[in-house]
């Protein structure tokens, strides 16, 4: 309701001064009556409503029934300036006053509609005594619901703007909180970021690396204290971005349920760690990412089934270069026959030398694997027993060697 439209509609009435003194007088029985009511028949104010918050209540439904007796009274004035405004202020502040206490708006329309209700059936029976025309009571009622409505919208978009801004903020912290996580932030910052974010500390989270169209459908089965990136990452595939999960307390037994629950969703696992060392996580993830860990499988990939390779990765100079000294014995060999040989002496070394394993492992023949070892013996001598040689050899040969371009 416009003030120029509530101008426009209560002009109509025809209310004398000494009906409008009668209505003030009443405005403080009216008042104290319309919020017994509300304490009775709302239940969620029935305790609320005591002592210097029922006056405060009282003074404002006191002030909304003079700003509308108000209204009526400046619409028969020649150039009228109701005071709608500040009521439909004061409104919009009580609804958000009603979202910040965690309340929903039932209460607050509920209340309103009580109010409406005996405000209207006390101020109708002055308006009846002081000899109001039935058709002036009845658009005296249509204006002061009509009111009623305006100051009930006014609450709705108080609410709701109070949520959506709480939201916002809270969403910010969340994400701030994340970010900072992720960097590896010192745990005392973290602990302040997490009380701003009301975000209760968990005992450890994990890192989820997954492509951010599955984003939705994922939060959805994971707990409500999950906390996302903002940040976005190259996906497994160019054409996607990932999003960056922090899965709170899902370490031990746990972990197998966090793996079901992301079957069928190409995702990357980082390990569980103590809450404030998460970026550890993090990291361990995004390096099987880059590895390309996640494109082998299109359901979840668990970084600690892939320690090894993980470990391998850390140093590629270095690995290459033990692999070249522990390998120099075949270095003069034509490469096909050096590969075999290697393959050989890796799957002799998993297998802890039992030959018909080695066969079965590289489809040959045991002969063919008894031929190769003593070829290999000859090459190495007793080194190929030494424990240090040993050591050297299964670190260098623990991803399979590379064939080849061209065979001899």
């Amino acid at each position: 309701m416009s003030d120029d439209h509530a101008n426009s509609r209560a002009a109509h009435l025809e209310l004398d001064a000494r009906v409008s003194a009668r209505l003030r007088d009443r405005l403080p029985v009216v008042a104290e009556r319309t919020v017994s009511a509300i304490t009775v028949e709302v239940p969620d104010y029935s305790g609320a409503l005591t002592g210097t918050m029922r006056e405060k209540i009282e003074n404002a439904v006191r002030i909304a029934l003079g700003t509308f007796l108000q209204l009526i009274d400046g619409a028969q004035l020649a150039d009228p300036s109701t005071p709608l405004a500040p009521a439909l202020e004061a409104a919009y502040a009580l609804g958000s006053g009603e979202a910040r206490s965690g309340r929903s708006m039932d209460a607050l329309l509920a209340a309103y509609r009580v109010g409406a209700r005996v405000a209207w059936r006390e101020v109708s029976a002055t308006t009846v005594r002081s000899g109001l025309a039935a058709e002036t009571v009845a658009e005296f009622a249509e204006l002061m619901f009509a009111y009623i409505d305006e100051l009930s919208a006014a609450s709705v978009a108080g609410h709701a703007d109070e949520l959506a801004s709480v939201g916002r903020a809270s969403r910010r912290n969340l994400e701030r909180l994340a970010r900072q996580l992720l960097a590896g932030e010192p745990e005392e910052a973290l602990r302040r970021s997490a009380e701003r974010a009301d975000w209760p500390l968990p005992q450890t989270l994990t890192v989820v690396l997954l492509p951010r169209r599955n984003l939705r459908a994922v939060l959805a089965l994971l707990g409500p204290h999950t906390l996302e990136s903002g940040e976005d990452l190259p996906g497994m595939d160019p054409a996607e971005e990932l999003a960056v999960l922090l899965v709170p307390d899902t370490h031990g037994a746990r972990r197998r349920q966090l793996t079901r629950l992301l079957h069928g969703h190409r995702a990357v696992l980082g390990p569980a760690r103590p809450w404030h060392r998460v970026a550890a996580s993090y990291q361990r993830a995004t390096r099987a990412l880059a590895l390309g860990l996640g494109e082998r499988d299109a359901g979840p990939v668990d970084t600690e089934h892939h320690l090894a390779e993980l470990l391998l990765s850390m140093d590629p100079e270095a690995l290459a270069d033990l692999r070249a000294q522990a390998l120099a014995p075949l270095a003069d060999l034509p490469p096909a026959t050096a590969h075999r040989l290697a393959e050989t002496l890796r799957s002799w070394l998993l297998h802890q030398g039992r030959r018909d394993d080695v066969a079965a492992d590289l489809f040959v023949h045991p002969q063919t694997v008894r031929y190769r070892m003593g070829k290999l013996r000859e090459l190495y001598g007793d080194r190929l027993h030494e424990p240090a040689t040993v050591l050297a050899l299964t670190i260098a040969l623990a991803v399979p060697p590379t064939p080849p371009e061209t065979a001899d």
